[in-house]
């Protein structure tokens, strides 16, 4: 695995060595990697928020009904199994 290194006001890194001394992360490595993970998922959460709102603002909504689920999960299912046969002819 690639290395990084940073540089941490002593505030900073004496929070961060106190955070693993407590047992709650087993390095400083893991701790890292923990808030960049975390980092990447509000991230993530925001983009899908910003286009669940596009679309709620995007015009007049389509009622949802058991026919318009069928119709969507046959649609979907003919797009994937299209996808897998293009892609295993390469």
């Amino acid at each position: 695995m690639p290395t990084m290194n940073i540089s941490l006001p002593e505030p900073m890194k004496e929070f961060v060595e106190e955070e693993v001394s407590t047992g709650s992360y087993g390095s400083v490595s893991e701790y890292i990697r923990t808030l960049v993970r975390e980092a990447q998922e509000r991230k993530t959460n925001e983009t899908l928020e910003r286009l669940l709102i596009e679309g709620m603002n995007s015009g007049d909504g389509k009622e949802i009904t058991s026919e318009f689920l069928s119709d969507l999960q046959r649609s979907v299912s003919a797009r994937v199994a299209a996808h897998k046969k293009k892609h295993s002819a390469k």
